[in-house]
């Protein structure tokens, strides 16, 4: 793992980093590359201009590891809100959420129930619920409450890492659900007992992984999200889909609002559907350094964007 990568993920989880950074104005400044605004209005906003140009998308409320079962119930209350502003709205959205933010940390039990309610709101409205992944240490309990609720509900859907080495076998343990799943690199420090040190590992797998969902996916998976904006990984699923005689619109590239516009056009162009990760709130630090550490060339790029108006 390269020196700057390990450095922005150590940032991540660097508390005072947190508690202090975020109040300079050129650290806010930069972090408008990658979120619209803090507010669900302004990722509402964003919404509705993605909409326009043809775009879904999809809704994450920032944050994770919340310390009081408050907290918790205040994110199931703005989840709940939220589905509601996009039903309202009739915007091709859906939700994203951690199981740290409903209270993982803390007890299960509530996570388990205030998932049920929001996946509950969500079925009323016809919207599809995403259950992010979050570090190696998580992985077990995400799985058994995504397994629990997949039973119950075929709208939610969860998220899958491939820089672990455990994630082929978890796919085996979960197509027996038919799961929906969104495939992602991995954004976490991980140590290498767990994770693939080198990119090109990470993606090899990545695209190993991705052919064996897509392989399964007329028989026993419901939904596809293939995150990446990786052009050599976007190519390769594309011609996976060819050999396999999968249609563009059986599954989706998901990409991260603000970057790689014109290759989200491309796509879109070529047929494919293409669903827009917009991410907004207040506590966005620990997201932000792990958004640039996933590509550390966007820190030169961000360094132009405090300079350049």
């Amino acid at each position: 793992m390269g020196l700057t990568k390990n450095i922005l993920l150590w940032a991540s989880a660097n508390r005072w980093m947190k508690e202090h950074l975020p109040r300079y104005r050129f650290v806010r400044h930069a972090v408008t590359r990658f979120m619209p605004g803090e507010t669900l209005q302004s990722a509402l906003e964003a919404v509705v201009g993605l909409q326009k140009e043809g775009f879904s998308t999809v809704l994450t409320y920032l944050g994770e590891n919340v310390t009081t079962l408050d907290e918790a119930k205040a994110v199931r209350d703005h989840y709940l809100a939220v589905l509601d502003a996009v039903h309202k709205g009739a915007h091709p959205t859906e939700i994203s959420l951690k199981l740290t933010q409903l209270g993982l940390d803390l007890d299960p039990a509530p996570t388990r129930a205030y998932m049920e309610e929001i996946l509950e709101a969500a079925h009323a409205l016809g919207k599809f619920v995403w259950i992010d992944i979050e570090s190696s240490s998580y992985v077990d309990r995400t799985l058994e409450i995504y397994s629990t609720l997949r039973k119950r509900y075929p709208h939610v859907g969860l998220c899958l890492q491939s820089y672990l080495y455990r994630t082929g076998d978890d796919v085996a343990s979960l197509l027996p659900l038919q799961p929906s799943i969104r495939l992602v690199k991995g954004a976490y420090r991980e140590p290498e007992s767990v994770a693939y040190p080198k990119k090109e590992d990470v993606d090899r797998n990545y695209i190993t992984l991705a052919e064996r969902l897509m392989t399964e996916l007329p028989s026993r998976i419901m939904k596809i999200g293939i995150a990446t904006h990786d052009k050599s990984i976007t190519g390769h699923i594309k011609t996976i889909a060819r050999r396999l005689g999968i249609s563009p619109d059986r599954f989706e590239f998901q990409m991260l609002y603000g970057i790689g516009r014109q290759a989200q056009r491309q796509l879109a162009q070529e047929g494919y559907h293409v669903r827009v990760l917009i991410s907004y709130g207040s506590a966005w630090f620990p997201w932000y350094m792990r958004r640039l550490a996933e590509r550390p060339a966007n820190v030169w790029f961000v360094a132009k964007s405090l300079f350049v108006r």
